[in-house]
Formats: structure tokens, C-alpha cells, sequence
């Protein structure tokens, strides 16, 4: 699958089977999501792989549109590092192209996925942080639950060309 036609049909899915995600798709998942771009180079990321079923269960305590990850084998968890955003604050923009590629990369695996956010939501990221017991300077921006898909979207076509402007407003 080209990169576009991954783009154009990379949809959100929120309804899994029961087979498991082999543990080297997860790595290549992550490669993906680590190859993105960052701010100075500083890749601010550190991502935690949930595979525990009595974790990914309790998900839906903490954040109230995740009840998916009680189907997903997997999800993981793509988080700033604060000691390693020199910027202050590059790093939403830095872990959400990560997590974009990590969408992309799963699709194109043949895999579905959701992104479920979390920051700036505080009682989220909170909560996630005592669920896996995340240090202060770890912040979760997003859980991507991933398997294979129980459920299949069309291709949508979402261009806009009345939010399209050149040269100014």
C-alpha cells in the first residue's frame, strides 16, 4: 500500500477480534512511530505497550470513549517526556506525528487502530498516570488500541476546499 492510498484509507476502528498482535508487529508499530519528525531532532517520546488484559480493562475508568481496549489485544501508550523537550512544549506536536505514523504504519500492516486522547484532559492524564504508574515528567497524550479489525469503514473523502486559503485569510 502507497503512502497516500494509506492516508486516504486509514480509518478510526473501535471493534476488534480476539486474535493476537505479534509481539514483532509491535515493534515495527513502534519503529514507525519513532521514525516521525521532531522539534531539534529531540524525539521527546517514550510510548508504554499494554497487553495486560487486566489493564486494558480498566482503561475505560480513566478515560470514558476508550471501552474498545476491553476487545483490543493491545494498545499502546504514546507519551511526552518533559526532560526531553528542550522547547518547551514541541513535544503535543512531536507525539502526535508519531502517533499519526503509528496509525498509518498499523493500517498499512494490515492491523486497525484508534487514537484516544488524553492530554490536556487533566483527570485523564492523571488517572493513566496512577493506572501505570508513570513518573511526573511522563505525560500520555494518546492511546492507540490495536488488532485486527471485526469491523470495516469505507474510504472517506474529507476535502474541504472552503478551508482552504492561499496568501492570507
Amino acid at each position: 500500500m502507497d503512502a497516500i492510498e494509506a492516508i486516504h484509507t486509514r480509518r478510526s476502528i473501535r471493534k476488534f477480534t480476539d486474535r493476537p498482535v505479534a509481539p514483532e508487529m509491535i515493534e515495527k508499530l513502534l519503529r514507525a512511530a519513532m521514525a516521525a519528525p521532531s522539534a531539534n531532532n529531540q524525539q521527546p517520546w517514550q510510548f508504554v505497550v499494554i497487553d495486560d488484559r487486566a489493564i486494558l480493562d480498566r482503561v475505560p475508568d480513566v478515560h470514558p470513549y476508550a471501552a474498545m481496549c476491553r476487545q483490543a489485544p493491545v494498545s499502546v501508550l504514546v507519551c511526552g517526556d518533559k526532560n526531553l523537550d528542550e522547547d518547551c512544549g514541541f513535544w503535543v506536536q512531536d507525539c502526535s506525528a508519531a502517533t499519526q505514523n503509528l496509525l498509518l504504519a498499523a493500517h498499512a500492516l494490515g492491523l486497525a487502530a484508534v487514537w484516544t486522547g488524553f492530554y490536556p484532559i487533566e483527570e485523564r492524564v492523571v488517572g493513566m498516570r496512577k493506572l501505570l504508574g508513570l513518573p511526573e515528567n511522563i505525560i500520555p497524550l494518546a492511546l492507540v488500541p490495536i488488532g485486527y479489525g471485526a469491523e470495516k469503514k469505507p474510504r472517506e473523502d474529507r476535502y474541504r476546499p472552503d478551508r482552504v486559503h492561499h496568501n492570507g485569510w
